[in-house]
């Protein structure tokens, strides 16, 4: 009977909700009011709400209660690309490109072109790059003072591969990974499927609470934590300089490897340095040309200590043997000329100048980010739902992020995530006063 009666509740708040009776943001009753009402244990009551969660219909918020939830709003972890409609503008993707883009790669096919041994692009290049390729980008990435050989570099497709690789090579099934309450969806949804124990970090101001993190590894064997010191994504921050320091020695007494992503650093100039230049033993940097270049070339570093070379090797070979022979030379030939630095340049410039608009346009709001970053993390002001504002936004053509796909707890806060990168500045100061109109309240 207690069966029947679950299955019943569960189907009749289903009802309500997909036909509009109970709208998104209603609160559902409490588990008290709900046992009270349908004579129901407690447990029946955890199953109802517990499958309506898992159905996607309601979400439950720690200290808050159950709330039906927008189905307007798009799910997932952050990595799906939703269709636009015709006329919507993308804040929820980077995709940052500055004038002349196009006839820098023109010219640069033509320069490929002429140039001697092409057969050679008609073939599979070792697992990691060819010798002299990986010493070009080890050049590259003295820009981050990450000084090392090239047979410390590997290049794979896009700094999302290297975190692939990455897992795959140093962590198995169970493995403690250690990362922020507030992180990359890129790497949540890798490490998930990996089957990775997830111990996620409370942030202080925006920073990874270290003594958190001591405690924890107190606590439990952790295997690895995953940072982003310079330009947290979603949040802007930079890791100052003496809480790098204390990361690496507590890397280094617990024995834990450190991932460091750092594909928006280009970003941030002047930053403290790298934790690689700190723990090189035990770090794993990752970075790439997605975001300082182009997307479309998905070419990315793994810089890592000699001995687990072979392994990410390894893992590059069963995943996607190599990175097509034709992205590699035409960005070591920008890397090797100049043109990555120019780029990188103007990008820093351009970023900073949609930091000051958003900042003008959202004065009154508190907006979060780093002067010269691509996105901003806003906090919603109280009794402002995030689904609501981000379906509210969407009905207008502004697809903006909330805080769900960057959560790694059950706690997740009432906030958006904003790209400010892909789209031309008349738009985005458009979208963005229609973002300022919806946070009003």
């Amino acid at each position: 009977m207690s069966r029947i009666r679950y299955k019943r509740l569960v189907d009749e708040f289903a009802q309500q909700i997909r036909s509009g009776a109970l709208s998104p943001g209603t609160q559902l009753p409490t588990l008290r009011a709900l046992m009270t009402s349908q004579r129901i244990a407690l447990a029946t009551a955890l199953r109802v709400y517990n499958e309506l969660e898992a159905s996607g219909l309601v979400v439950g918020e720690t200290g808050r209660g159950t709330f039906v939830r927008d189905a307007s709003v798009p799910r997932g972890l952050g990595l799906e690309q939703q269709p636009l409609s015709a006329g919507s503008v993308d804040l929820t993707f980077n995709y940052p490109a500055v004038p002349g883009q196009a006839e820098l790669l023109r010219e640069g096919l033509r320069a490929l072109a002429a140039s001697g041994d092409l057969d050679a692009l008609l073939h599979s290049p070792p697992q990691g790059g060819r010798p002299h390729e990986r010493q070009t980008a080890a050049r590259h990435l003295r820009n981050r003072e990450i000084r090392v050989a090239g047979d410390q570099v590997l290049i794979v497709n896009g700094a999302q591969q290297g975190l692939a690789v990455t897992l795959m090579a140093l962590l198995k099934p169970g493995d403690v990974l250690a990362l922020d309450a507030l992180t990359y969806p890129g790497l949540k949804t890798l490490a998930q499927a990996h089957r990775l124990d997830l111990e996620a970090l409370p942030q202080i101001a925006g920073h990874t609470d270290l003594d958190a993190l001591e405690a924890l590894c107190q606590r439990r064997p952790v295997r690895a934590l995953y940072c982003m010191p310079t330009l947290h994504n979603p949040l802007g921050t930079v890791m100052s300089a003496p809480d790098r320091l204390r990361l690496a020695q507590l890397a280094e007494r617990y024995g834990f490897v450190l991932i460091e992503d750092g594909a928006y650093a280009f970003l941030a100039e002047p930053s403290p340095k790298p934790l690689f230049t700190l723990a090189p033993e035990r770090t794993v940097y990752i970075g790439g040309l997605s975001k300082s270049v182009a997307s479309g070339l998905r070419v990315g570093f793994v810089v890592a200590p000699k001995a687990i070379i072979p392994a990410l090797e390894h893992a590059i070979r069963i995943s996607t043997w190599s990175t097509p022979s034709l992205n590699v030379a035409l960005a070591c030939r920008w890397i090797d000329s100049g043109v990555v630095d120019d780029l990188e340049e103007q990008k820093r410039q351009d970023a900073h100048c949609r930091q000051t608009l958003a900042r003008q346009v959202l004065r009154h709001s508190t907006l979060i980010g780093h002067p010269s970053s691509y996105y901003f993390w806003l906090p919603l002001p109280e009794g402002l739902r995030a689904d609501r504002v981000v379906a509210d936004l969407a009905r207008q053509g502004v697809m903006v992020t909330s805080a769900e796909p960057f959560a790694t707890t059950a706690h997740v806060p009432h906030a958006l995530r904003v790209a400010m990168g892909s789209v031309a500045m008349d738009r985005l100061k458009q979208a963005l006063e229609r973002v300022r109109e919806a946070v009003a309240g």
